[in-house]
């Protein structure tokens, strides 16, 4: 999936409209603004249209967003997940680091 954030100054009607017809899976109304989400094939022809009708994008690139999630109750688990993740992230050599934990 990839997200497109917008700034709050649109309408939702009609952003929804014009992403929609432009080939966009979905929106999602945020505090700040909207997330556009398509699918990494239409991420371009969407961009592309939305800034041709003015949108201004906060940010507008390709992410991995996991289709589904895990909770992890148990907070042995949940503290191995933190170590593993502030492990991975300190490392020079890993650029990203992506998962699909949920905390509750």
């Amino acid at each position: 999936m990839v997200r497109n954030e917008i700034r709050k100054n649109a309408s939702e009607e009609q952003l929804m409209d014009d992403a929609l017809e432009a080939g966009a899976d979905d929106i999602i109304t945020e505090e700040d603004g909207f997330e556009v989400v398509t699918t990494p094939e239409d991420f371009n022809a969407v961009k592309d249209a939305l800034l041709e009708k003015g949108y201004e994008f906060v940010s507008a690139d390709v992410k991995l967003v996991p289709q589904t999630t895990t909770v992890l109750s148990d907070e042995a688990q949940v503290k191995a997940m933190e170590k593993l993740i502030d492990l991975l992230e300190d490392d020079d050599d890993v650029q990203n680091v992506f998962h699909n934990w949920e905390q509750e």
